[in-house]
């Protein structure tokens, strides 16, 4: 198996100031002075394109604000250490794996409908043959604004998308293998994590690493909103979804490592694709730890959503080049997203954590 490693210094020609603690990691482009006489923290351990991720506790979840209600209520949580992928899983990395093994994606599969009713409210009626076919949702702007709890006015079912074909048939991946992989139902990914020998991260492991470990941080990069100051991640910029006024120069996706990593070295844990997680998602989960620490949380056995009973749904995380804070602030650390595992979409990916062996 061919391993691709993205360093830091390749991705960003930056000189790195460490100053107090995780919450002061900072890249940038130029000097700044450390004025604290706390000793400086090691530089991110990068091995193979992995970060490593220190163990450690922070108050997971959020309230208030931007805050949803399945955010709620915000509760202490130790992760122990573990190995992240710098980067997201990158077209050319999955394109390894499909040479290697032959996979055929969950987009690419013609949709079993006797399956699919199972999680539908009972007496659904069939849809027409020509929508089950082997297809995925692509993201179409609007003509002008339109209700933004319609999520159809700008999804569209295209035949033949896939992680080949991200906007369907005639368009392609030539020249984005460094963009992230796209289309990836949770099974895809699980099946890209057992030949890699990794796995999906937990949620907890995920917003740990996403606030690298500054505990009270909003943002992968601090406070500031993102819309001040440069870019920091690659999301809609203007009137979603109509006008996208491409501060960040990306209306889609952009390549991984485009934007200045959080304080752990990781790349994008804000913004470009969703990333799905291995956990069922509940929407009152986080209720089970009101009046004690979670160690290491797997997340429920069973999934929960009282407003999609019916459906089945893991966790994402992370924001896409979509989100705006109009709708949808996805690119918070706290932020939740689900989706059932065999749904992929233009703005959903993954990356991969190991387990650290002591």
């Amino acid at each position: 198996m061919k391993t691709y490693s993205i360093s830091i210094s390749k991705l960003k020609k930056l000189k790195t100031t460490i100053c107090i603690g995780w919450a002061g990691l900072l890249f940038t482009a130029f000097f700044v002075k450390c004025t604290s006489s706390v000793p400086p923290i090691p530089r991110p351990v990068v091995k193979n394109g992995m970060v490593l991720i220190p163990a450690g506790d922070f108050p997971m979840g959020s309230e208030g604000g931007m805050a949803r209600e399945d955010e709620s209520p915000v509760h202490s949580v130790h992760v122990d250490a573990f190995w992240m992928d710098q980067t997201e899983v990158t077209n050319a990395q999955f394109k390894a794996f499909v040479d290697a093994t032959g996979y055929i994606t969950t987009a690419e599969k013609k949709p079993n409908w006797e399956e699919l009713k199972k999680e539908l409210p009972p007496d659904t009626p069939k849809p027409n043959d020509s929508l089950l076919q082997a297809a995925s949702l692509v993201f179409e702007a609007t003509d002008g604004p339109v209700n933004l709890n319609d999520y159809g006015a700008w999804w569209q079912w295209k035949p033949k998308a896939s992680w080949q074909n991200p906007r369907g048939n005639g368009s392609s991946i030539e020249n984005k293998l460094d963009h992230p992989v796209v289309h990836i139902s949770w099974y895809d990914a699980q099946a890209y994590a057992a030949w890699a020998g990794k796995r999906l991260p937990t949620e907890a492991e995920w917003e740990w690493a996403a606030n690298g470990g500054n505990k009270k941080t909003t943002y992968p990069w601090g406070e500031e909103t993102i819309t001040e100051g440069l870019p920091k991640a690659n999301a809609w910029e203007g009137s979603f979804p109509y006008q996208n006024t491409l501060k960040d120069q990306f209306f889609y996706t952009a390549p991984v490592g485009s934007f200045e990593p959080n304080a752990f070295g990781l790349f994008d844990m804000a913004g470009n694709v969703w990333e799905w997680c291995s956990d069922w998602y509940d929407y009152t989960y986080y209720n089970s730890f009101k009046s004690q620490k979670a160690i290491n949380p797997r997340g429920p056995e069973v999934p929960y959503d009282p407003y999609q009973p019916f459906l089945k749904q893991k966790v994402m995380r992370g924001g896409s080049f979509l989100c705006n804070d109009a709708y949808c602030s996805g690119y918070r650390v706290a932020s939740r997203m689900k989706s059932t595992p065999d749904t992929g979409l233009q703005h959903t990916g993954f990356r991969l954590v190991k387990t650290v062996d002591f």
